[in-house]
């Protein structure tokens, strides 16, 4: 994945589209997978009033989505096992 100028694009990038029409977008890519540089990743916009992180309060993604999936190899309430 590369940006117009040759160079490597990564997620968590800080970008700025310069699309051939419409407004300039400057913000965060994510969801960008290799091996494409057309119409690959969303950019998630930024502006001066985001809110701040407490890093300490926060969780990655991925945590949150481990502990949300339910142990199917548990047995269900009221089921023998």
């Amino acid at each position: 994945m590369h940006y117009k100028n040759g160079r490597e694009a990564k997620n968590g990038d800080k970008v700025v589209s310069l699309p051939s029409y419409g407004a300039p977008l400057a913000g965060i890519l994510y969801d960008a997978t290799p091996g494409n540089d057309y119409c690959n990743g969303r950019i998630a916009p930024t502006t001066p009033s985001d809110p701040t992180a407490n890093l300490a309060e926060c969780l990655h993604i991925d945590d949150v989505r481990q502990a949300a999936v339910p142990d199917s190899s548990a047995a269900a309430p009221g089921n023998p096992t």
